[in-house]
């Protein structure tokens, strides 16, 4: 079977002869980027998070029907696209880790209750985690203004609203938003889409605001809150907002939207090495993928790099395809599969089947 999820509709389910099997229609939804996440396999259910900017949720659904088996709320999470991953512990039950703004949440895969928690992510998720042996691995990026050194400070809703809130209705509209990046922000701030920032869409601000760009490296396991106990290490230097990052061989790759790559050391975060792709300024939207010794990391101008794992950053080749590449390629069965704007290609041995 082959299980997709488009925002206009909802999910579907085809087998692999193109036969509708069946089809689940959901929404409307509230994110202001579209629903960007993909639905991921869990033993008999397909799991699905919808991350927005008001009454997010985690579902499940029969894989061989598309009715739905639990659904829990997301009181934390806004508009996100983080597709969430699947880890097991010795004896334990299989969960689906979902980060989401602020927070990680581990769901028992099988009744969507939440086992554990880690509170302290950014306030914004789009890449996917990363697994290791006994630590999760996480990226999350909001805005230039969410680095450490860049954070501002949001004053406390009273006192705006004494100052600029002029009709006296209890809350902001876009003219009389306090400052240029409250102003600049207005679509994502307006959480209900009303046309104003209350109280509680100003509190929401404030906690993103406060939230920091990073790279986290969170252990495993536990039951409840684990905020205090699970953190091994954080990374804040040039983090990624859509490039997911990449465990191969002993080395974490991350890249970022300008072609910055960092290797860290996955037990550590110690930095191998930090510096441009190619020497060249480029964007970056596909995440890097690995196989056969080598990572390939693809640019939205259509260049695939190929570099030599390892944390030194050895650039073995840089082939231009001549068209924008956005979606990350696919490895399967000693061929890559990259696709361009207009163009699937797949690269493999000569002469092979």
């Amino acid at each position: 079977m082959v299980y997709s999820f488009f925002p206009d509709f909802g999910l579907v389910a085809y087998t692999l002869d193109g036969i509708a099997w069946w089809k689940t229609p959901l929404g409307p939804f509230h994110n202001v980027y579209g629903i960007g996440v993909s639905p991921i396999l869990a033993g008999d259910a397909l799991v699905l998070v919808i991350d927005q900017g008001r009454d997010s949720w985690i579902g499940a659904f029969s894989k061989e029907t598309g009715k739905p088996l639990w659904r829990m709320n997301r009181e934390h999470a806004l508009s996100g696209h983080s597709t969430p991953v699947l880890w097991q512990p010795r004896g334990g039950v299989l969960q689906v880790l979902a980060p989401g703004s602020f927070r990680l949440d581990a769901h028992d895969a099988a009744t969507g209750k939440v086992v554990w928690w880690y509170d302290g992510l950014p306030g914004e998720m789009k890449s996917v985690a990363v697994l290791g042996p006994d630590t999760v691995y996480v990226h999350g990026f909001n805005t230039p203004e969410n680095d450490p050194d860049r954070l501002i400070q949001v004053p406390p809703f009273p006192e705006v609203a004494a100052s600029y809130d002029r009709d006296k209705d209890g809350a902001l509209s876009k003219q009389e938003a306090p400052t240029a990046h409250s102003r600049a922000n207005f679509v994502f701030l307006d959480l209900s889409g009303d046309g104003k920032l209350d109280e509680t869409e100003w509190s929401t601000y404030t906690r993103t605001m406060r939230s920091e760009n990073a790279m986290l490296a969170i252990r495993l396991g536990g039951e409840g809150d684990m905020t205090a106990r699970s953190l091994r290490w954080r990374f804040q230097r040039s983090i990624p907002q859509l490039p997911s990052p990449l465990l191969y061989r002993g080395v974490l790759y991350v890249v970022n939207e300008g072609g910055i790559v960092t290797t860290l050391d996955p037990a550590t975060g110690k930095v191998h090495k930090q510096a441009r792709l190619r020497g060249t300024a480029d964007r970056y939207y596909a995440s890097p993928v690995a196989g056969d010794g080598k990572v390939y990391f693809s640019s939205h101008s259509g260049v695939v790099a190929v570099m030599k794992a390892g944390g030194d950053q050895e650039l073995i080749a840089a082939n231009d395809l001549e068209e924008e590449i956005f979606a990350t390629p696919a490895i399967g069965q000693g061929r890559l599969y990259v696709r361009t704007r207009s163009t699937l290609y797949c690269f493999g041995p000569r002469g092979g089947n």
